[in-house]
């Protein structure tokens, strides 16, 4: 008993607790927004129609992603843009 109360004070001690991982909460990322975009335009799909539309959903969404990098960084080089500026810059391009 001494032992198991010495440990669990000595977690509690380094933050090693049941409350530690609530601390830590993170914004989705772009790919989670995507999964919960398709999720909710399926959710009167069941069976194999659902893993179907799921699928091209999330294609779909990837090709504008990747249409919209090629026409900011066009749209970059045409105003030559180069280092921190061009970060910058695509990072409000692809916000939009």
């Amino acid at each position: 008993m001494l032992r198991l109360t010495l440990i669990t004070t000595l977690l509690l001690t380094f933050g090693v607790g049941t409350g530690y991982a609530a601390d830590e909460v993170k914004e989705p990322n772009k790919q989670q927004n995507k999964m919960a975009e398709c999720n909710k335009a399926a959710v009167d799909k069941k069976g194999d129609e659902r893993k179907s539309f799921m699928r091209e959903c999330l294609k779909s969404k990837q090709k504008i992603q990747q249409n919209k990098m090629k026409e900011c960084n066009a749209e970059a080089g045409t105003k030559e843009l180069k280092g921190p500026e061009r970060k910058q810059f695509m990072s409000e391009c692809l916000k939009k």
